[in-house]
């Protein structure tokens, strides 16, 4: 398990998040928890109360000061130990199950690069279900959707460690690092397939919607899209679909960009 912590994150969400991890019905042989910067005490006890549990399963790794997502992941991604790394943000909730499909899907198929699967996104509790993001299933279909949006959940991938450090590993690009990875190892040839039932329970709501807009987020997504482009499978013109849907979507007021999120990108 490959997870980035910043002192920003709240603690009852990290705490369900690592309880998520404990409670597969296999269990990572790993965790390494990159420290985005230094975090507070309240972060510490809980990373500690499990470290108690099972003291030698987790690899800490501490930046001085938060260097971001891209930088994080990486780094921590070089102090794996193992091949096969599973994702996850700090306050998501994994389905028991998770990692135990996952694994089956490498085993049957050795060609395979990547698996990630759909998510159900909460806000409060996991009973509180406001969309579902579902992702194409085929390396085919996966191909051809990644041309205009992201055809992974970030959070939900488990991906070959040697695969993703041969198209150069985790780059900063805010806001797209993951989206960024995907286009390169695909245009790479490497394959990929989507499990169709969501494996991780992700947290959305008004914040999310709000990271998702104004000047910060519209010129970032900007760049990001171009890379993207040039680095995917896309053409001139989806460049240009999806970057003419990005500035509309970024000017739009919040409550009304939460709405299209949820009528128009989640199902």
């Amino acid at each position: 398990m490959l997870l980035s912590l910043y002192d920003k994150e709240k603690t009852e969400y990290l705490d369900e998040a690592l309880t998520s991890i404990f409670e597969q019905t296999v269990m990572p042989d790993e965790i390494v928890l990159v420290y985005d910067g230094p975090i507070n005490s309240d972060l510490e006890a809980v990373v500690q109360k499990f470290q108690q549990v099972n003291p030698d399963i987790f690899t800490l790794v501490k930046f001085e000061k938060n260097q971001g997502l891209g930088i994080a992941l990486a780094k921590g991604l070089l102090h794996t130990k193992y091949r096969l790394v599973a994702r996850m943000d700090t306050d998501d909730i994994m389905t028991p199950e998770r990692l135990q499909k996952q694994l089956a899907i490498f085993e049957t198929d050795p060609e395979v690069a990547i698996v990630g699967s759909n998510i159900e996104e909460f806000v409060d509790s996991t009973d509180q279900i406001i969309g579902r993001r579902l992702v194409p299933e085929t390396n085919q279909e996966i191909c051809a959707f990644s041309k205009k949006r992201n055809p992974f959940n970030h959070m939900t991938v488990m991906f070959d460690k040697e695969a993703i450090l041969a198209v150069g590993n985790y780059r900063p690009l805010k806001g797209f690092e993951d989206y960024y990875l995907w286009v390169r190892l695909l245009k790479a040839g490497y394959r990929g397939y989507n499990i169709q039932e969501p494996l991780v329970h992700a947290r959305a709501g008004a914040d999310m919607y709000a990271r998702r807009g104004g000047l910060n987020y519209l010129l970032p997504g900007i760049k990001g899209r171009y890379h993207i482009w040039r680095e995917g499978l896309g053409s001139a013109a989806d460049f240009l679909f999806v970057t003419s849907g990005h500035v509309v979507i970024s000017l739009l007021p919040n409550k009304l960009r939460g709405k299209f999120y949820e009528k128009q990108l989640r199902n």
